[in-house]
C-alpha cells in the first residue's frame, strides 16, 4: 500500500483529505505543522507528500527545502497546497522544487488527479 503524508494545519481540513485519500486505498499518515511533518517524512518514508504552504513552526518551503536536502527524501514526490492562486506564488512553489501545486479550495478530483500524476497506481 502506498502512503501519502498530509502535512495540514488545518485539524478538519487534515481530517478530510486523510479521509479521502483513505477512501482510494492509501495509507495516510497525517502532521499538523511542517516540524512534525520532517519527523513523519524520515520515520514513515511516504511515497507523496501533500503539504500546505502557510503553516506555524516551519511553513512548506521550510519541508520542501528540507526534504530536498537529505537523500533519502530528494525523490519524494511534493504537492503544495495553498489557498494563493496567485502565479507568482505558484512559479516560487515549482521553482521551490515541488511537483504539483493545488490551490484551495480544490476538489476531489483536482486533487486525485495530482496524486495520480505522481503517484501511479501500484501494479502499473
Amino acid at each position: 500500500m502506498q502512503t501519502i503524508l498530509v502535512i495540514e494545519d488545518e485539524a478538519p481540513l487534515r481530517a478530510n483529505l486523510a479521509r479521502i485519500l483513505s477512501a482510494e486505498s492509501y495509507r495516510v499518515v497525517t502532521a499538523a505543522d511542517g516540524e512534525e511533518g520532517i519527523r513523519h517524512v524520515l520515520e514513515h518514508r511516504p511515497d507523496l507528500v501533500i503539504c500546505d504552504i502557510l503553516m506555524p513552526r516551519v511553513d512548506g518551503f521550510g519541508v520542501l527545502a528540507a526534504l530536498r536536502s537529505r537523500p533519502e527524501s530528494v525523490a519524494i514526490p511534493f504537492i503544495f497546497l495553498s489557498a494563493s492562486a496567485d502565479k507568482d506564488d505558484l512559479a516560487r512553489g515549482m521553482r521551490s522544487g515541488a511537483n504539483e501545486y493545488v490551490t484551495k479550495p480544490f476538489t476531489i478530483t483536482d486533487l486525485l488527479a495530482a496524486v495520480r500524476r505522481l503517484l501511479p497506481p501500484e501494479g502499473k
